[in-house]
C-alpha cells in the first residue's frame, strides 16, 4: 500500500512529497525489533522506552519510512513528523487493514466493574443462538475460535486492528478500558453498540479525579456508528449523567435501572436464586442470572438488552442463559471436602468487594473469611475504603501481598500492618505470603464457612510464594490435596 493511502486522515507537520506519497509500504509496526523489509516504523514514546531511540535499528532491519513526533533527523530514508504518534499508529492501522470495524457488528463495553463477565455472557448468547462471536478483553482474545493470549484489557491499536481484520466472526465483543481510550488504542474504530456498566473509585493514580475518569470513559460513546446505540446502567450516578449527556446529543440510549423511566425497568430482585423482573414497553420478563450476586444480575440484564437488539430473541436468551459456564476468576466457587466453600474473584475496588462479599452472604455463608491485598504502585486512595468494606461484611479478614510491582516486600508488609493497626479492627491479621494467607484461611474455616480470595482472579503471581504455586486457584488446589500442610505463622 502507498504511504499516502496509509496516512489518509493523518495530519503531518509537512505535506508529503510526491516521492513519499508514492512510497510502497509492506507493513506497519511500532516495535523496532519486529521491523522487516519495507515496513513503516512508527516511533512512540512510552513510559520506559522511547521508540525514537530505536530508529536506527528499524532502518538497519529494512524499514521503508519512519514516523515520529520529534523534529526530523537526518536519515537515509523518509521521515514524517506528526503531532501524536499513538494516534497516527491507530489511523495508519485502520487504513492499512481496510477499516475492519465497518465490516462487522462491533460491541464495546466500558466501566470499572463487570466488563469481562458481560462480554463473556454476550459471546455465550450469540454463539448459542447461531452467531459467531470474537472476544477481545482482559482474560483472553478469541478470534475465529482461536484463543490468543491477552496482555491488556484493550490491546494496542495495531494489535486491535490486526485482530479485527483477522476476525471472520459475525460479531466482535470488546472490553474497552479508560487507559486504552486515553492512549488512542481504539482510535478510529466505530461501534454498533457501546455499554456502560458502572464507574467506581479506581485508576485515580492515572486519571487524577473521578470527573476526569468519567470523561475518558465517555469518549467511547463518541465513536458509535450513525445508527449506533448506547446501553447504560443508570443505577450508577455516573451512568445516569452519561445517559443524559448522550440524549442531549441525539444518541439512541437504552437505559437500564429500577426507576420506572428507564427503557428496561428492573424490579423484584431475588438474591438467593438470582433473578429480576424486566419491564420493557409494558411487557414483563423474568431474567435469571446463571451467576451469584446482585451485581451479576445487572451484568446479565446488560447482556440480555444487547443480545436482544442484535438478533437474539428473548425466548432464546431465557433458554440459553442457564447454560452459561461462568468466567474463570469471577466469583469462581470451589466446594472443599470439609464443607468449606472457596471463592476466587477479581474484585479490586471497594464496590466490587461489597458485591462479592454480599453475594456470598446471600448464599447462606456461616462465616466469611476474606483474603486480599493491594497492588504496589497503584491507586492508594482506595485502600481504606476496601478495608472498611471487608471489616464490615466479613467475619475475619487476612491482609496479604498482591502484585508488588516496584514496591519491596518489607515496604508492602509495613503498609498492610499500618493499615490494619490504624483501622483499629480486631477482625484482621496480616500474613504477607499470599499462599500462606490462603492456607491459613482454609485451615481455620469450618463446614459452612466461605473463604473469599479477591484481587487476582485467574492472574498468575508476579512473585514467588512459599507453597511454590503460581495462582490463587493453584494454591487452593494444593491445599485441598495436601491437608496435612500447615501455615508457618
Amino acid at each position: 500500500m502507498n504511504l499516502t493511502d496509509i496516512l489518509y486522515k493523518v495530519a503531518t507537520t509537512l505535506p508529503l512529497t510526491s516521492e513519499q506519497a508514492n512510497l510502497f509500504v509492506s507493513g506497519i509496526t511500532d516495535n523496532s525489533s519486529e521491523v522487516t523489509d519495507g515496513d513503516l516504523f512508527i516511533a512512540i514514546k512510552g513510559v520506559n522506552q522511547d521508540g525514537h531511540d530505536h530508529i536506527q535499528t528499524a532502518i538497519q532491519k529494512g524499514a521503508a519510512a519512519i514516523i515520529g513526533e520529534q523534529i526530523a533527523p537526518l536519515l537515509s530514508i523518509p521521515y514524517i513528523q506528526v503531532e501524536n504518534s499513538r494516534k497516527t499508529l491507530a489511523w495508519a492501522a485502520k487504513n492499512f487493514y481496510g477499516d475492519p470495524s465497518q465490516r462487522k457488528t462491533v460491541i464495546g463495553i466500558t466501566g470499572t466493574n463487570g466488563k469481562t463477565t458481560t462480554s463473556f455472557l454476550l459471546k455465550h448468547l450469540f454463539e448459542e443462538n447461531g452467531q459467531s462471536c470474537s472476544l477481545i478483553g482482559t482474560i483472553q482474545n478469541v478470534i475465529n475460535d482461536e484463543v490468543i493470549p491477552s496482555r491488556n484489557t484493550t490491546p494496542s491499536a495495531l494489535t486491535l486492528y490486526k485482530l479485527l481484520a483477522k476476525s471472520k466472526d459475525d460479531v466482535v465483543v470488546m472490553e474497552v478500558s479508560s487507559h486504552g481510550i486515553d492512549q488512542y488504542r481504539i482510535e478510529g474504530i466505530e461501534f454498533d453498540c457501546c455499554l456502560f456498566t458502572n464507574l467506581h473509585h479506581e485508576h485515580l493514580d492515572y486519571h487524577g479525579t473521578m470527573e476526569a475518569y468519567f470523561e475518558k470513559k465517555a469518549v467511547l460513546f463518541n465513536q458509535l456508528k450513525e445508527n449506533g446505540v448506547a446501553i447504560i446502567n443508570t443505577e450508577d450516578d455516573w451512568g445516569e449523567k452519561l445517559a443524559m449527556d448522550l440524549k442531549h446529543k441525539g444518541t439512541t440510549v437504552i437505559t437500564v435501572g429500577s426507576n420506572k423511566e428507564n427503557v428496561l425497568c428492573l424490579k423484584d430482585f431475588q438474591a438467593q436464586n438470582p433473578s429480576v423482573t424486566v419491564i420493557e414497553s409494558g411487557e414483563e420478563a423474568t431474567v435469571t442470572s446463571p451467576m451469584v450476586g446482585i451485581h451479576n444480575l445487572y451484568n446479565t440484564v446488560m447482556a440480555y438488552a444487547t443480545a436482544y437488539r442484535f438478533g437474539v430473541t428473548k425466548q432464546q436468551i431465557t433458554h440459553t442463559l442457564p447454560l452459561f459456564a461462568g468466567v474463570g476468576g469471577r466469583f469462581e466457587m470451589t466446594k472443599l471436602p470439609n464443607g468449606v466453600t472457596v471463592v476466587i474473584d477479581y474484585a479490586h475496588t471497594s464496590d466490587a468487594l461489597y458485591y462479592c462479599l454480599t453475594a456470598a452472604r446471600s448464599q447462606g455463608a456461616t462465616k466469611l473469611i476474606h483474603v486480599f491485598g493491594f497492588r504496589g504502585d497503584r491507586d492508594e486512595s482506595k485502600r481504606t475504603d476496601m478495608l472498611r468494606v471487608s471489616s464490615i461484611i466479613s467475619d475475619r479478614y487476612i491482609l496479604t501481598h498482591d502484585d508488588l510491582n516496584s514496591v519491596s516486600p518489607s515496604e508492602m508488609t509495613h503498609t498492610l500492618e499500618k493499615l490494619n493497626q490504624s483501622f483499629g479492627n480486631e477482625k484482621g491479621i496480616v500474613v504477607p505470603d499470599r499462599s500462606l494467607a490462603i492456607q491459613h484461611a482454609i485451615h481455620s474455616s469450618s463446614s459452612g464457612d466461605w473463604v473469599i480470595i479477591t484481587g487476582k482472579g485467574i492472574e498468575s503471581y508476579k512473585q514467588v510464594v512459599q507453597l511454590e504455586t503460581n495462582s490463587d486457584k493453584e494454591t487452593v488446589q494444593l491445599i485441598t490435596h495436601h491437608q496435612e500442610l500447615r501455615p508457618n505463622l
